[in-house]
């Protein structure tokens, strides 16, 4: 896990409880120490963080003592949209496929289209990856071996079918069922 803005970190020092303290990252990335300043904390491991803390406290501390807790942290999640039953975000708490995280949704609607479905992945801070998956064509062959894992942070969208777009527009007093065609 990295550390990330608004996570909570607890720093117990065993010999210098005067140091103790909890500490939230600020939106920008560092946290204030007491007696040490400002360091910058985001993208870093608990282990990388001892270290650093570790090093901002020797100024001032003879080899310091620092034991670190994650009190608050952002969960690892995913996002569907669209024509999905239950949209919003969601934890990733195990490794999740694209259909198991539909399911987990609450599947397509009947506006969904299956063969479209989107998956748009974070690949830097300013840009994104988006794949095209054709859930309709894995489920009517029986084939998961397309079937993609999810990552934290991970959203994908389902668009609307055609007909449900058209829907609205076909008069239902001529005794036409716009699912028939």
């Amino acid at each position: 896990y990295q550390i990330s803005k608004e996570d909570i970190i607890n720093l117990a020092f065993p010999y210098t409880p005067e140091f103790n303290q909890e500490v939230t990252v600020h939106p920008d990335g560092f946290i204030t120490l007491l007696g040490a300043g400002d360091v910058l904390v985001a993208g870093k491991t608990v282990p990388e963080l001892t270290e650093v803390i570790k090093k901002a406290y020797s100024k001032i501390l003879h080899d310091p003592v620092i034991n670190i807790t994650l009190k608050d942290f952002q969960k690892p999640y995913f996002i569907a949209g669209g024509e999905i039953g239950h949209p919003g975000k969601y934890e990733l708490r195990d490794d999740v496929t694209m259909t198991e995280a539909i399911a987990i949704a609450g599947g397509f609607t009947e506006n969904s289209k299956h063969s479209q479905v989107l998956l748009f992945r974070r690949v830097s801070n300013d840009w994104a990856e988006v794949k095209v998956l054709n859930v309709k064509k894995m489920f009517s062959a029986g084939n998961l071996t397309e079937d993609i894992h999810l990552q934290p942070g991970d959203m994908f969208f389902v668009p609307q079918n055609k007909v449900s777009k058209i829907e609205k527009w076909i008069p239902y007093s001529m005794g036409v069922n716009a699912t028939s065609f």
